[in-house]
Order: C-alpha cells, then sequence, then structure tokens
C-alpha cells in the first residue's frame, strides 16, 4: 500500500476510533423522552448522557429527535439538551430537569453526509465567576465514493434559570479531507484546533481562544521516484472569540462545513 494512502486511511482510523455511543445509565435518555416527548422516535444510537464532574448530582442528557425524512433524503434532528438533578439515593423517580434548552433543526444529514456520534464536553470551560459552560461536540462523516472527509465541531451551553443557553454557536474545530486516484496522484488535508478558556474578557465572559493547526500533503507518481509524497509546512494560527452580551462572535470561516 502507497505510503500516501495509508496515512490516509490510518486518519479515517483515528478519526472513527472512540466513537462507542455515550451510554445513558439505567435508562435515563429513554426515561426523559418518553416524559417531554412521549409522540416522537428518539434516535437512541446518537442520545448522550454524562455526569458534570463540577456539579455533583447533576447530569447532562442530549435527546435527538429525528423528523421526517425529506424527500430529497435529508434527515434532520431536533434537539433536546437537559441538566437533570439526581437525588443521592439513586431513586431515578426523583430525576429532576433543572434546565432545558430546545433546538428545532439543530442539525442534519443526506445522502453525503452522516452524524457519527454525539458527545457531552465538561471540560473546564469557566467564563465567569459564576458562570461555566459545557459543550455539545458532534462528529461527522462524508459517505460520497471517492473522497474521504471527517470532521468535528463544538457548541457551547450554560445554565441560567431554569433554562440551558447557547452561547457559542456550532464552530468546526477539526477536519480531514482527501482524495486520490487509483494510481497515486492525491492530497491530504488535516486541520486540528485546540479550545481554551483565555485570560482577558468581554462582556462579563472570558474570551475563548482557537490555536489551529493545518497539514496539508499530496502525492503524485513521478518516473525516477514512482510515488513521491510531499507534507508541505504545517501553518499555525489563533483565532479570539468574544461574547457580545449574547453569544460569542464567529468569523463564517469557522464556523461548521458539513462534508
Amino acid at each position: 500500500m502507497r505510503p500516501f494512502l495509508r496515512h490516509g486511511l490510518l486518519l479515517l482510523c483515528l478519526s472513527a476510533a472512540g466513537l462507542g455511543h455515550a451510554a445513558c445509565e439505567s435508562g435515563l435518555a429513554e426515561r426523559m423522552h418518553a416524559k417531554l416527548h412521549p409522540n416522537r422516535t428518539l434516535d437512541e444510537r446518537l442520545a448522550a448522557c454524562k455526569p458534570w464532574p463540577a456539579f455533583p448530582g447533576r447530569s447532562i442528557v442530549v435527546l435527538p429527535v429525528p423528523r421526517e425524512t425529506s424527500s430529497t433524503g435529508a434527515k434532520v434532528f431536533d434537539l433536546e439538551l437537559l441538566l437533570i438533578q439526581r437525588p443521592d439515593n439513586g431513586n431515578t423517580e426523583r430525576d429532576t430537569v433543572i434546565g432545558r434548552i430546545f433546538q428545532p433543526e439543530a442539525l442534519d444529514e443526506d445522502s453525503a453526509t452522516a452524524i457519527q456520534d454525539i458527545r457531552i464536553d465538561t471540560a473546564r470551560y469557566v467564563l465567569s465567576a459564576d458562570t461555566r459552560a459545557f459543550g455539545l461536540r458532534v462528529r461527522y462523516r462524508g459517505t460520497a465514493p471517492g473522497s474521504s472527509v471527517a470532521s468535528e465541531s463544538v457548541r457551547l451551553y450554560v445554565h441560567h434559570g431554569s433554562k440551558l443557553r447557547q452561547v457559542l454557536q456550532e464552530v468546526e474545530l477539526d477536519h480531514d479531507s482527501g482524495g486520490w486516484d487509483s494510481t497515486c496522484t492525491g492530497r491530504l488535508e488535516k486541520l486540528r484546533t485546540m479550545l481554551s478558556v483565555g485570560k482577558s474578557a468581554s462582556n462579563g465572559y472570558a474570551d475563548l481562544q482557537l490555536a489551529r493547526t493545518l497539514v496539508q500533503s499530496h502525492a503524485q507518481l513521478q518516473e525516477d521516484q514512482g510515488c513521491a509524497e510531499k507534507t508541505l509546512p504545517a501553518r499555525f494560527n489563533t483565532v479570539t472569540l468574544r461574547y457580545d452580551g449574547e453569544r460569542y462572535r464567529v468569523p463564517k470561516s469557522l464556523q461548521q462545513q458539513v462534508p
């Protein structure tokens, strides 16, 4: 197998690794779905649950509820996000919703794109002295023949009163794309992004820092060298996202581009 092709396949395998379903222990997602949306179907494969370590007894639940598939084959999901306070004695009947947000048509997939999984991110996103956010990460993969695409995005939410509020729209963090012919010629592009909370603040919330690394490779068949691969120097840049009082302003170039 050519080095370039092997490298591309490795990236795709890494993108797919560790995508196990974020299991909802004790049927938490199913119980919340039956209580809140009894007349709609829950996509149990994509549903996710996770305790929030910063707040003992609290769990975050994501309920993806598909709409009817359109005539073009697109599948659209409404999302219900819940913050649950769970009792110390394990009595599931006393699980209480203390924050929620319902987002119509929040996700979609079509004949060229599939949602691989949804994960809850409880990293230390401390936005102010009394506000901590959690993230929702979505992994996509392209399904079109002749190319290989995978990406991951993140959104951030905060708990405010009896509601959850989205403060960061879907931003693409990681992206793998590539394509090659049956002989040698091809290309590979890999983007990796580290999201962190900055030291400066805007309108009461800490700024967010995106440290981005882009690596590009290409391969070409040469008469004297066979299939030659070349990796270009990595390109680095940092982007600062500032809060405007309602949400973080995101340049269009950073918004999630569905594969």
